[in-house]
């Protein structure tokens, strides 16, 4: 009997360390099968080049991907400036403010609008979003545009991440151990107070956490955006203008224009350019974490 459970344990653990390892590698495995692919283009063009050059003429074998990463940053930048603040205040009324009962009513909204496929927002987008971005802002701003914008994949994305973001941030607040806020409270804390000084302060690694992963999935969004942000390839950006995220280039374009010279090494490229950029976000707001928590 002793025998068998030590030999239970065993196989336990093995296929328990084999899961981590296999999680672990698998990062490598998809950044090296990556380069491998990009490699040709790499040969052909310096790193500098290819990444800080705004020419894009692939018949030519001129593959600059400057407009793509600014295109994918600023449509970022976008959806996480309007997202974030809701995510925020929502997490917080919803975990300290309101009743179990609302919260209960919430969590099956958020999870319907998280499950929704990115294809549906795209569609909501164009049919939704881009006639409000052509016919109301454009116009309050005093310029005109399609609505195939910069603004309208923003927007879109920004209610993609909302219920992703939200969920960690409701999680995050619900860790706050209910002792630290009655300790706040108790020494004369009004409750606004309490939920700014302990629950926000105490929760700070956990929201940097969920708005890291939020940037991180908002950069390698797809459809949705691709279908309302206009993909034009240039390099000067005005919110109400086109623009087309790294992303977008990859969906567009692999499998139709590979008989051109290159073009299967570029959009390899490109999608380790995204890779390492998503890598970067990652790795950034895992330091920030850390020294939050350093310093507490």
């Amino acid at each position: 009997m002793l025998y068998r459970r030590i030999v239970s344990d065993k196989i336990t653990e093995w296929w328990m360390v084999t899961s981590i390892f296999i999680i672990v590698i698998l990062p490598i495995i998809i950044g090296f099968g990556l380069f491998t692919k990009a490699a040709p283009l790499i040969e052909l063009k310096p790193l500098g080049e290819l990444v800080g050059s705004s020419t894009w003429l692939p018949h030519k074998k001129e593959f600059g991907f400057l407009p793509f990463i600014l295109g994918s940053l600023y449509v970022t930048l976008i959806a996480f400036l309007l997202s974030a603040p809701i995510c925020l205040f929502s997490a917080i009324y919803l975990t300290q403010f309101s009743s179990k009962r609302v919260l209960r009513i919430m969590h099956p909204v958020i999870d319907v609008l998280a499950g929704l496929p990115s294809v549906i927002y795209g569609v909501w987008g164009i049919v939704v979003i881009v006639p409000f971005v052509s016919d109301y802002l454009a116009p309050l701003f005093g310029t005109t545009s399609s609505g195939y914008s910069i603004l309208a994949g923003g927007i879109v994305l920004s209610v993609m991440c909302i219920p992703y973001i939200l969920n960690m941030l409701i999680e995050v607040f619900n860790t706050i151990p209910l002792g630290l806020k009655e300790a706040s409270l108790s020494i004369g804390a009004t409750f606004w107070e309490m939920v700014k000084h302990t629950v926000i302060s105490k929760g700070f690694p956990g929201i940097l956490s969920a708005f890291g992963l939020g940037i991180a999935k908002a950069f390698g969004e797809t459809m949705a955006v691709m279908m309302v942000v206009g993909n034009m390839v240039q390099v000067k950006f005005h919110l109400f203008d086109s623009a087309y995220p790294l992303p977008a280039l990859i969906a567009n374009n692999y499998g139709e224009m590979l008989s051109i010279p290159m073009y299967d090494s570029a959009l390899m490229f490109a999608a380790l350019l995204l890779f390492v950029i998503i890598l970067l976000i990652n790795l950034v707001f895992r330091y920030f974490i850390y020294r939050t928590k350093k310093h507490e």
